[in-house]
């Protein structure tokens, strides 16, 4: 890929390990609710099917989906945001760990423009990527309050291709929402399969994904 060019990084499951905070916090949370913590294999399904790059949107269809149709979604949220923060920034969120190895990020500013494209809020955005990754420049950072639609649409990476006129835009996801917005948006597409290299692969692939990689330190070997 030659040119100036622009990665744009989603955030969960790409820069942030979270299986132990909003994965995490999706179990729990339903499990408050229900009395029965859902097995990671139930939200792995509606992850791979797309349409629920929300986790409060889809922590409240576990919850009814278990039966428990009268809980409102408000009381989901902040439930969900109770375990996830905890009082003072010190719930499940903690629990984040940091992806990408020594190095790899500084490399990448030699060649390419760093920015983001994520569904969190920017308050939660900020709060990682000040522990994680403070001295990194994102330019621009996209989030949940940024965009008028959510992923699958293209409206982040819309509105980063507006600003970057002439860029090649490469997006780095690792769900089929994440690749049904860069189709929508005419932006290539990398993927992240993670640990279901096998199965994740292959519906990244059926959705334009360019490239597949296991994680996001094998991304100097596709750009």
């Amino acid at each position: 890929m030659k040119g100036r060019s622009i990665l744009i990084f989603d955030m969960d499951g790409v820069l942030v390990d979270v299986r132990e905070s909003y994965l995490a916090s999706i179990a729990v949370t339903a499990q408050h609710f229900t009395g029965k913590r859902p097995a990671p294999e139930i939200i792995e399904k509606y992850k791979e099917a797309g349409g629920w790059n929300n986790d409060w949107a889809l922590t409240h269809k576990i919850i009814q989906e278990a039966g428990c149709a009268d809980v409102a979604y408000e009381d989901v949220v902040a439930a969900f945001q109770s375990f996830f923060l905890g009082q003072k920034n010190d719930g499940l969120i903690t629990r984040e760990k940091w992806i990408p190895e020594n190095g790899l990020l500084d490399r990448l500013t030699r060649n390419h423009q760093l920015a983001i494209f994520t569904g969190r809020p920017r308050d939660e955005v900020n709060l990682t990527l000040g522990r994680f990754a403070p001295t990194v420049v994102w330019d621009p950072i996209i989030a949940e309050e940024d965009v008028h639609n959510p992923k699958p649409a293209p409206d982040g990476l819309s509105a980063i291709a507006s600003r970057q006129s002439g860029a090649h835009l490469i997006y780095v996801g690792d769900n089929v929402d994440d690749a049904r917005s860069a189709r929508s948006a005419g932006v290539s597409f990398i993927g992240v399969a993670g640990s279901q290299q096998a199965s994740l692969t292959r519906l990244l692939r059926e959705e334009g994904a360019t490239a597949v990689i296991a994680d996001v330190n094998e991304i100097e070997e596709v750009v």
